[in-house]
């Protein structure tokens, strides 16, 4: 055998190695780690999709630390090639609004007048996803509500960390709103909605265009289980659901920094879920919106024990600060500004894993 038969037959040992060792450890975590909760629908279906998640995200570490490329590079390249179905009852367009990429979906029946319209922003936590990614879900919600429908394609960290990703959002929504009449929707029937990260974005923008006598006013919020706050990740839910896939507490912190800061390795996800990134003084401040205390004793059931946060890290401080502004965290926006919000509907995620399967039909 030549010298590179050899080395061919080395690296293929190798590969085969990595992947077996990558295969038992996902397999083992899944199997002593995980604490799915008592009554949630499709379970096999659920650790099956985490497990593909956990695998290809595994290779993604692997081809970072080889200087290959980021950890989020390998998803978003797997967006690019997710297949897109025609549909008959559809016009499906690529636009483009004030330098941002969006897709506007048009039921093709005859409406009586203009439709309603509806802004969407796909999740993946400002580093994944793009239209693609929900294509499924605008198409579904044009067919059923009888609206225009349009998703941004908003650019992604770690390459355009915070703001960038909202500012896009927000551009692309100003636009559509402006010119709602052009695309055949009624300015006074838009709603802003979005699932995960999307929703977070739906709900800082309904904030940031509260003060636009410009525009027309928006309609309704719809946040599907939105990322309100990143001040204390050691409230009931968090600690009741840390181990629950796909999203689990220290890979939400993982992706949060990543998209805060655009920084994916050496990542302090301990000291943030400790706590030790926020001052006493705001976390004080905090207080009012951002306490267990405010929360009914009948969403503790499932366990829930207090925490004390860990010693304030100026240094951490200052590499997270910019997470307490409203377009990050819309939890913490005054109550005067909450107080003129539109109309909001809330999904979390334990009841949106129940409907998701039969909403995507």
């Amino acid at each position: 055998m030549s010298f590179g038969e050899t080395l061919w037959v080395l690296i293929l040992y190798m590969t085969i190695f990595i992947h077996s060792l990558l295969f038992a450890w996902g397999t083992y975590y899944r199997l002593t780690r995980i604490d799915l909760p008592q009554g949630l629908s499709h379970r096999l279906k659920l650790l099956l999709s985490d497990f593909l998640v956990g695998y290809g995200f595994a290779i993604a570490i692997l081809l970072e630390k080889m200087g290959i490329c980021n950890r989020y590079y390998l998803a978003n390249v797997i967006c690019q090639f997710l297949p897109i179905m025609k549909d008959p009852k559809l016009i499906i367009k690529d636009l483009v609004f004030d330098g941002v990429p969006v897709r506007v979906y048009w039921p093709k029946t005859s409406p009586a007048g203009n439709r309603k319209g509806i802004i969407f922003f796909h999740g993946g936590a400002g580093v994944a996803g793009n239209v693609r990614t929900t294509e499924k879900i605008c198409r579904s919600i044009a067919h059923q509500t009888d609206s225009v429908v349009m998703c941004v394609e908003f650019r992604l960290a770690p390459e355009h960390p915070y703001p960038v990703p909202v500012l896009d959002c927000l551009t692309a929504a100003i636009h559509f709103m402006k010119n709602a009449k052009e695309y055949g929707v009624d300015p006074s029937r838009i709603a802003i909605a979005g699932e995960s990260s999307g929703a977070t974005k739906a709900a800082s923008i309904c904030q940031e265009l509260v003060a636009r006598e410009d525009l027309p006013s928006v309609r309704a919020q719809v946040l599907i289980y939105p990322f309100l706050q990143g001040i204390d990740f050691n409230l009931p839910s968090y600690q009741q659901n840390h181990s629950v896939p796909p999203l689990y507490r220290k890979r939400a912190a993982k992706f949060g920094f990543a998209y805060l800061t655009g920084k994916t390795i050496n990542v302090p996800v301990d000291g943030i879920l400790k706590g030790a990134h926020v001052p006493p003084v705001l976390r004080e401040k905090y207080q009012k919106w951002i306490s267990a205390d405010s929360i009914p004793e009948e969403f503790k059931a499932r366990g829930y024990v207090p925490v004390e946060p860990a010693p304030f890290s100026e240094d951490l401080y200052e590499q997270v600060k910019r997470g307490t502004e409203t377009m990050f965290c819309p939890l913490l926006a005054e109550d005067d500004i909450i107080r003129q919000l539109p109309e909001t509907f809330i999904l979390t995620l334990a009841e949106f894993s129940r409907i998701k399967s039969s909403f995507l039909v």
